[in-house]
């Protein structure tokens, strides 16, 4: 009697998972044939290059002609190249300076556009025109003022390291570029820094003022912890973006003077598409990537430690 009882009451259990499991494998056609296209332009137009151009990287390829196998020769180049050392040093070097400089800029921006001002609407606008503006044209504008009113400004303060164009300077170059970068991406962290700031509770900081706590305290205190999601989507968003530097090399320095401002991707399409390198360079393009992926994953690893604390 009781194994009847467990039975009976076994058996529509049994049944309700068959049934869920049965609806789980069916997949409306719709959804496939939605999904489909993008797939294909997905495959086509990256995937497909992607295998390819690794394919390439264990070639002599040259973009053109005959090619053979060479195997890891390419790679092995790599390291003992130091053409592409020094574009490295020069990349992430720039990359850090300027994601440092963005987001603390940013940030400020952020905390006096969400303060009570007047004509806050109108000033974030003004402070989101340097992002619209296109690289290469903002680019130009910057040369000419490297190259003619600031020289003109230091012999007139009588500083010789800015007596000269700074873009022909070996050592100063960089710092223009920082420049450049900095002034267009400050915009769009901005923005984020914003959207963080506007789901902080007012009651916090109303409690920590009656506490007496200053705004560096509160600040440093319960500002940044709250708004940690958005600096660290800012940081790995600004340290990738600038980690592929491109418009601002070919508007300003061309990567020199001789190859002090030559950046990776800079590198990769000079010497890959105009100097007969395809397949050394796009194993310099496949290194490049595998670090850029570690870093944003360790970037974002970090940063949720960060959240979770």
């Amino acid at each position: 009697m009781s194994t009847r009882t467990v039975k009976t009451a076994a058996a529509p259990a049994d049944r309700a998972r068959e049934i869920r499991a049965n609806q789980a494998k069916k997949v409306d056609p719709a959804f496939i044939w939605m999904v489909l296209p993008a797939a294909l332009v997905f495959t086509v137009l990256l995937t497909i290059p992607l295998l390819t151009g690794v394919f390439y990287t264990f070639t002599n390829f040259k973009g053109y002609g005959d090619w053979h196998f060479v195997g890891l020769t390419n790679y092995k180049n790599l390291f003992t190249d130091d053409i592409i050392w020094g574009s490295y040093l020069f990349t992430f070097k720039y990359a850090i300076v300027a994601s440092v400089l963005t987001n603390i800029i940013a940030l400020g921006l952020a905390l006096v556009l969400n303060s009570k001002m007047r004509a806050r609407a109108l000033f974030r606008g003004v402070f989101f025109v340097p992002y619209i503006l296109p690289v290469l044209v903002v680019s130009y504008i910057f040369s000419y003022l490297f190259t003619n009113n600031l020289p003109q400004i230091g012999q007139a303060l009588g500083w010789e390291w800015l007596s000269t164009s700074l873009l022909a300077n070996e050592d100063l170059a960089w710092l223009a570029i920082v420049v450049v970068g900095v002034w267009q991406s400050v915009a769009y962290n901005t923005i984020i820094y914003l959207a963080g700031l506007q789901t902080v509770p007012e009651e916090i900081y109303e409690a920590s003022a009656i506490d007496g706590a200053g705004p560096v305290r509160r600040l440093w205190s319960m500002t940044l912890p709250l708004i940690i999601p958005y600096l660290g989507i800012n940081m790995v968003l600004s340290f990738k973006g600038f980690l592929g530097v491109f418009d601002q090399i070919v508007a300003l320095t061309s990567g020199g003077p001789g190859t002090a401002t030559q950046s990776i991707s800079y590198l990769i399409f000079k010497n890959g598409f105009q100097g007969g390198e395809y397949a050394y360079q796009t194993a310099n393009g496949v290194i490049y990537f595998l670090i850029v992926v570690l870093l944003s994953f360790a970037q974002l690893r970090f940063t949720q430690s960060q959240e979770r604390v």
